[in-house]
């Protein structure tokens, strides 16, 4: 399952985007007000000097990925924060050379507390995360019947671009209102 275009570093700015717009002093997706804002730099680094920056990360990652499974959790399918097992584990593994390599990280973190506003899209846009043609994909999908979900039309193996969709989909949803993208594995 593992496919050498699937850049850890990348999914990892993904993610932390989209946990600090779901935030509840943003998009009021999931339950963590500003852990990934100044407020949680506050909070953690007293006690975690170092490494705050990825404390709060694991708390805002875990609860992003509970409230995402409450909401939509299809089967043979992968959701940014639910991706093969393996890809899973690689992810975890990578930690310890992002840990490493943190204060390369700083500004990009610092950059993320500055978030003001529950705009996807722009958000992703100041980190450059996005292209054209993501935006105009993102333009394209549609809520699900029920509004919980944003399929991602086809089956596809992980790679940046369907991980990306996967994050920019996020932006379907609106403020207290997440809907979930998902894309069906291929076989």
């Amino acid at each position: 399952m593992t496919d050498a275009s699937l850049n850890l570093d990348h999914l990892f700015r993904l993610r932390l985007v989209v946990a600090r717009v779901g935030e509840m002093d943003l998009a009021r997706w999931w339950n963590t007000r500003g852990m990934l804002g100044r407020y949680g730099a506050m909070a953690l680094k007293r006690g975690f000097p170092a490494t705050h920056y990825f404390a709060q990360t694991r708390v805002v990652f875990a609860v992003a990925r509970a409230r995402c499974n409450e909401v939509f959790a299809p089967p043979g399918c992968m959701t940014l924060w639910n991706l093969p097992a393996e890809l899973e584990d690689q992810f975890e593994e990578h930690w310890h050379s992002w840990l490493d390599q943190r204060d390369a990280w700083e500004p990009f973190f610092q950059r993320l507390a500055e978030i003001q506003g529950p705009d996807l899209l722009q958000a992703f846009a100041k980190f450059d995360l996005l292209s054209p043609a993501h935006v105009e994909a993102v333009g394209s999908l549609r809520r699900s019947a029920e509004g919980r979900a944003v399929p991602l039309p086809g089956a596809y193996r992980p790679d940046d671009e369907v991980v990306t969709l996967l994050a920019a989909g996020f932006a379907r949803g609106s403020p207290g209102s997440p809907a979930i993208p998902y894309a069906r594995l291929e076989a």
